[in-house]
């Protein structure tokens, strides 16, 4: 048996750094004083480590503070300028790329249309590589730590991103391996777009300070991040979350799965328009998110049905997520959810109550997402800021 490794001077001041760079980093910004209980570390330590990242061009100073009878205490952040991140959404209808600071600010973008069926693991990576050379060309010479994917399916998570996307027909595909071979010498790290986008609304958006919730995904398909004790759950196989694939219509609709009366087949985009089009609704465009946006302005008696019926079976769904795991906040996200909930969040909310125990239900908030459409690809970011903060999995 191996004998554990003694931890060495530099182990421990490193330790330090990153403690230090996490609580600046969630909770900035904040004076040394602040920083001795916040972080445990003693008054000499907090100096040094400080006057480090200072030099090193991580940390800033934001300001004054005054304090009475003393001098002002000086706030100190981590300057979001330092570097530069790349987050991705891979999408059933686009491949997303972004620029980004370390406070998810974006600074440049591309955006690639994914035509139905054309998800084959060759012009998804070509997507990625090509958005990715794009941004970084607007990087200005700051430094980029790396690139962080969001992806539909389950993620196996580790150096790999092994995906199996059963809509998209892979099956063991490694794309974070087989990114890294095209993007050498930046790291990559891949995961499912609902946990990214979940990660994202903790740390900045909706989510901010939840210890137990769950972040909804809602595109062309349905997905979810549970949150408990401030974590992200992920299961024994890195899969918890398919919230989409809870049955709720034994013998129901096909789903793409390949099963019957999956929550997706009724809820998500996709699912809604072949609703609307078997109802003999008007012609719609063929893009996926024009067509939705048709349905949402259309008056027809098919439109109606479909959407009354859209946001029953979502308050039922969101339901299921209440009496299961008892969140103390349910957000809403994804292009489509962001849509049904901007219209419908009273109503959604209503049918939930009605679906829901009444202590569960009493105890929550159902609230949209604040990140926007782009929440998973700010979310793909978290992953290389992660990374950079020394690992430390930590809700906000």
């Amino acid at each position: 048996m191996e004998r554990p490794r003694h931890k060495t001077t530099r182990d421990l001041k490193l330790g330090n750094r990153m403690r230090l760079l996490r609580t600046l980093y969630f909770d900035g910004p904040l004076t040394r004083r602040d920083l001795a209980p916040a972080t445990g570390l003693s008054t000499a330590s907090i100096s040094n480590v400080t006057s480090e990242l200072l030099a090193d061009g991580l940390l800033r100073e934001a300001g004054k503070l005054e304090s009475e009878g003393g001098r002002p205490q000086v706030l100190l952040e981590v300057d979001p300028g330092h570097a530069h991140v790349v987050g991705v959404d891979v999408g059933e209808t686009h491949v997303q790329v972004e620029l980004m600071d370390l406070r998810l600010g974006v600074r440049a973008g591309a955006r690639y249309a994914v035509a139905p069926g054309r998800h084959d693991p060759d012009t998804v990576i070509e997507y990625i590589v090509s958005g990715v050379r794009s941004v970084l060309d607007e990087s200005d010479g700051t430094q980029v730590l790396g690139v962080g994917v969001g992806m539909p399916g389950i993620v196996e998570y580790g150096p790999d991103g092994v995906i199996h996307a059963k809509t998209f027909g892979w099956d063991e595909v490694p794309l974070g391996r087989l990114l890294m071979e095209r993007l050498e010498p930046l790291p990559v790290h891949v995961d499912n777009g609902a946990m990214t986008m979940g990660q994202a609304e903790l740390w900045f958006g909706a989510g901010r300070g939840a210890d137990n919730a769950v972040i909804a995904l809602i595109g062309s398909g349905v997905g979810s991040c549970i949150v408990t004790g401030g974590g992200l759950y992920r299961g024994s196989a890195s899969s918890a979350g398919e919230w989409g694939h809870t049955t709720m219509e034994v013998r129901g609709r096909l789903c793409r799965c390949g099963c019957r009366g999956c929550l997706e087949s009724y809820v998500g985009a996709e699912g809604m328009i072949e609703r609307y089009r078997e109802r003999g609704g008007p012609a719609l465009p063929d893009d996926e998110e024009a067509a939705l946006e048709c349905l949402l302005e259309d008056g027809s008696e098919a439109a109606r049905s479909v959407l009354a019926e859209t946001v029953e079976y979502l308050g039922a769904g969101l339901a299921d997520l209440l009496n299961l795991f008892n969140p103390e906040l349910i957000v809403i996200g994804g292009w489509a959810g962001l849509r049904l909930s901007q219209r419908w969040m009273d109503d959604i909310a209503a049918a939930a109550g009605s679906y829901a125990l009444s202590q569960p239900f009493q105890r929550a908030r159902i609230v949209p997402g604040r990140l926007g459409a782009d929440a998973v690809a700010k979310g793909g970011a978290t992953l290389v800021i992660e990374h950079f903060l020394g690992g430390g999995r930590r809700a906000v």
